[in-house]
């Protein structure tokens, strides 16, 4: 920068138009140079100027330009804070485990079962055998009714009911040898009674009438031959209390420190440890049923009947959830509030029938 840009015009000098050119040096004396501000510094700009907003801040960032000028309002954008992370949920309350039933209805209709069972099983056999024939029959008509709702499988009743009432009085009566001939004979009146109707779907209904008359009536004839012998009573009710000690050993572990999935695809409820339950309590209750309920019984017989009672149990609970998935249905029935149906209390009893009688058979003899 040149000093003649900032000199003193021709004339403008303290000693007036006659005094000649100024002096050469400053352009003002001493006492003006004492009052002159010094200039700031200006940033070096591009050539090209201001590219963005950022370098335009960052020329002015330490002030304005001259001290007496006001300083420049720079559109800032507002800062915007930063949004507080919400306060934690408060923990989800522990919810207890839930049975899923009405345990109230579910003991009172349990009790109410078992005493219409053990008053006709001991005050007169043949009353027991009405009890096993009518569940049966319901039992027929709950699988039958809903095989036809969820697949339009039409499994003919009428033979079925009464060929099975007809099996387990044969059972009772003639032995084993009745409960056979009475199963062949249920079997054809199912092929001959759906003859009556029009053959389309007549193979698959007379195969689930079939199934229907093995899985239900047949294996409920076992309880019969149970019964035959001079201490049947004795041999029913260890039958009886050794599946729902087995049952019940199974929910009560599994409820509580059940974590493993026994089969989970079936039946999603159903823990190993549940499992471990329901043998430890059947081999318990069998070890006692079989010293001091059975003539000429042993513990160790008890031990083994208490472990294949649990495991034909587990299998046979399994075996209708496996039909009721496939049919896409939670119970069988609605007869019996808080159990369901007759056929979601059978499940277990069924399949365990004729393990008992066998094992019986082979510890005690059938006399």
């Amino acid at each position: 920068m040149n000093d003649s840009s900032w000199g003193a015009p021709a004339g403008s000098g303290r000693g007036g138009p006659d005094q000649g050119p100024a002096p050469a040096g400053p352009a003002y004396d001493r006492q003006q140079a004492a009052q002159t501000r010094p200039m700031p510094i200006v940033p070096d700009v591009p050539a090209g100027g201001f590219q963005d907003g950022h370098d335009r801040g960052a020329a002015h960032q330490s002030g304005p330009l001259f001290r007496d000028e006001p300083p420049h309002e720079h559109p800032q954008e507002p800062m915007s804070s930063p949004t507080p992370p919400p306060p934690p949920a408060p923990p989800a309350p522990r919810q207890k485990k839930s049975a899923g039933r009405d345990l109230g209805a579910a003991i009172g209709v349990g009790v109410g079962l078992g005493a219409v069972i053990i008053t006709s099983l001991f005050i007169w056999k043949p009353a027991f055998i009405g009890v096993i024939a009518v569940a049966v029959v319901v039992g027929l008509w709950e699988l039958t009714s809903r095989l036809q709702e969820r697949k339009e499988i039409k499994a003919p009743l009428v033979p079925l009911a009464v060929g099975g009432a007809a099996m387990v009085v044969a059972g009772y009566v003639r032995g084993a040898e009745g409960a056979w001939v009475a199963m062949a004979l249920t079997a054809l009146a199912v092929l001959v009674w759906r003859m009556t109707e029009p053959p389309e779907g007549y193979l698959k209904d007379v195969t689930a009438g079939v199934f229907a008359a093995f899985y239900v009536p047949f294996l409920a004839t076992f309880v019969a031959l149970l019964l035959t012998a001079d201490d049947g009573p004795q041999r029913v009710l260890t039958f009886l209390i050794l599946t729902v000690v087995s049952d019940t050993g199974a929910y009560a572990i599994g409820w509580r420190f059940g974590k493993h999935k026994l089969a989970p695809r079936i039946s999603p409820g159903k823990t190993r440890e549940g499992l471990v339950g329901a043998v430890t309590f059947a081999m318990a209750a069998g070890a006692l049923c079989m010293q001091f309920m059975i003539d000429d019984g042993a513990w160790w017989q008890g031990l083994i009947l208490g472990l294949a009672v649990a495991a034909s149990a587990t299998l046979g609970d399994l075996g209708e959830s496996m039909i009721k998935r496939d049919l896409g249905i939670k119970d069988m029935g609605t007869l019996l509030p808080g159990h369901g149906g007759i056929m979601d209390r059978l499940d277990s009893l069924l399949p365990t029938a004729p393990v008992v009688w066998l094992l019986m058979a082979l510890f005690v003899g059938t006399g």
